[in-house]
């Protein structure tokens, strides 16, 4: 796979759990603005699978929603 676009494209075809990485690329933010995120108990829901946080991309959907600033913004 190319990058992380492609990854995440991918992932939400066959599996719906991104890494960090791809989760940020999701949500259009830095994977260390999602980590500070997690640490300060503010981002979207994760889950610890095989020593890795993962991020489902519903949740990331609703948490984007839920954290939008404005129409058109």
């Amino acid at each position: 796979m190319r990058d992380l676009a492609e990854r995440a494209r991918v992932a939400r075809n066959t599996c719906p759990y991104l890494t960090a990485k791809q989760a940020a690329f999701h949500l259009g933010i830095a994977a260390n603005t999602l980590k500070r995120l997690r640490h300060q108990g503010r981002g979207p829901l994760c889950r610890m699978h095989g020593g890795s946080w993962r991020y489902h991309v519903d949740d990331l959907d609703a948490w984007s929603a839920a954290h939008r600033s404005g129409e058109g913004a």
